[in-house]
């Protein structure tokens, strides 16, 4: 998964990653929601753009298609898939009016015709979604072989990010909202309706919600395997450092793994040229400050040089690549933070989400969970215990965790960050802990 800032080079960055992972013997497969002709000129299958009065050309390969994995030509081994979300929309509108047809015809409505379905605001976070699940689920190539390793072009963060747990909360809510366990009053469904005056929920809305909460299923398991990484594109400047610091912050609350840092189109030093000398020297001191941040969190940084114009081709990509292998392959820590201290593991309530639980009740009456969130900051934090679930945020970065067994019967005491982990304390409840009513409380510590 490749994301990053805006405008920092991530479609590039994400090409170039599959290119070098196809020189390497892989079988790989590129998604990218970016358009035809922006794909073609970077994997170069078309002409460089000469102007505005440039067109596209069949013959050159500029016209990738919507849905279907493509070979890229000259880059042996690489196939793209480029997603049309205005395509994917209207798609699944015609299918959804298609199975509900007898409760818009109960209602009296027109179907909508594709060629009048207007694609709606984040539609292409549905497209991406569904594209990356066709590809872990039989998305092949015209040989009918599978991938080795799929590259993810995401959206910027924060909203590439956010992508990855949608999966997680939207089958949140459609368990919420459509329980499964009401499909059991089915003979009574006649029976309510003429008691209610209303007609009941029909069985395709629960034949709908089961099928969506599975591909939802199958995607929230692409998303929290161990070989999922994610990869983060910067460009060093005034805020590139701030800007790491929230989005590893998002990576680590969301259960992932922070493969590498991309530092991306770094000038060249010791030129001549006052102008270029200035910009390549503000770009150095902000590399300066991510390496010292990723040094601390133990990331790998790779350095990626601007060549002085647009990348064009799978030679340009594989080179800058190279670079970027080299670093990540001298330092293979990411993802560490994650991991829980020796001997914490086998604590109460091991059914966890994330983090892990230490229990302190011997010595001062609590169980404590820790969440890891490198680069996080006291003042952005948020904590709400609501009902068995603890809602986490840091910045733009939310996460809805289900309490571990353990926690449910306990009170939310207190909390404290250090070192880059959010340590929540739980004090048991004495009406729900067996064996602990009426026994006095230790004091508290302070965090």
């Amino acid at each position: 998964m490749v994301t990053g800032a805006g405008g920092t080079g991530r479609t590039t960055v994400a090409a170039a990653t599959a290119c070098a992972a196809a020189a390497q013997g892989h079988r790989t497969l590129l998604l990218s929601a970016e358009p035809a002709r922006r794909l073609a000129a970077l994997l170069g299958t078309a002409a460089p753009d000469k102007g505005a009065g440039a067109r596209p050309s069949a013959a050159s390969g500029e016209g990738f298609r919507s849905g279907t994995p493509e070979p890229v030509a000259g880059a042996a081994g690489l196939w793209l898939l480029r997603i049309d979300s205005g395509e994917e929309f209207r798609s699944q509108a015609v299918a959804l009016q298609s199975r509900g047809k007898t409760v818009l015809d109960l209602l009296g409505a027109v179907p909508l015709d594709e060629d009048e379905l207007t694609e709606l605001p984040g539609a292409g976070t549905f497209a991406l979604l569904r594209a990356l699940h066709t590809a872990h689920t039989g998305g092949t190539g015209e040989d009918g072989e599978g991938w080795d390793i799929v590259v993810v072009d995401m959206p910027a963060a924060p909203e590439g990010l956010n992508l990855l747990v949608l999966p997680e909360q939207l089958r949140r809510y459609l368990r919420r909202l459509i329980p499964a366990e009401r499909q059991a009053a089915r003979a009574l469904r006649p029976v309510l309706a003429q008691l209610a005056g209303a007609p009941m929920p029909a069985q395709w809305l629960y034949d709908a919600a089961t099928r969506w909460s599975d591909e939802l299923a199958g995607v929230q398991r692409i998303v929290e395997s161990p070989a999922t990484l994610v990869r983060l594109v910067t460009e060093p400047g005034p805020l590139a450092a701030e800007s790491l610091r929230t989005a590893g912050a998002g990576v680590r609350l969301h259960g992932l793994a922070l493969e590498s840092v991309v530092a991306n189109r770094l000038l060249p030093t010791g030129s001549s040229d006052p102008w270029l000398t200035a910009l390549a020297g503000q770009q150095q001191t902000a590399l300066a400050a991510l390496r010292e941040k990723c040094e601390a969190e133990s990331v790998p940084l790779c350095e990626l040089p601007h060549l002085g114009r647009d990348p064009h081709g799978p030679e340009d990509l594989t080179a800058l690549a190279n670079a970027a292998r080299t670093a990540v392959a001298a330092d293979r820590t990411a993802g560490e933070g994650l991991r829980p201290p020796a001997g914490a593991e086998g604590g109460p309530g091991t059914d966890i989400a994330y983090g892990w639980l230490e229990d302190r009740l011997a010595a001062d009456g609590k169980l404590v969970w820790h969440l890891p969130l490198p680069g996080a900051e006291r003042d952005e934090l948020e904590l709400v215990r609501r009902g068995d679930e603890l809602t986490v945020g840091v910045g733009p970065y939310r996460r809805v965790l289900p309490l571990p067994s353990a926690l449910r019967r306990c009170r939310v005491s207190g909390a404290g960050l250090k070192g880059g982990v959010l340590g929540v304390r739980f004090t048991p409840d004495p009406d729900l802990w067996p064996g602990r009513r009426g026994r006095s409380e230790p004091a508290g510590r302070s965090g």
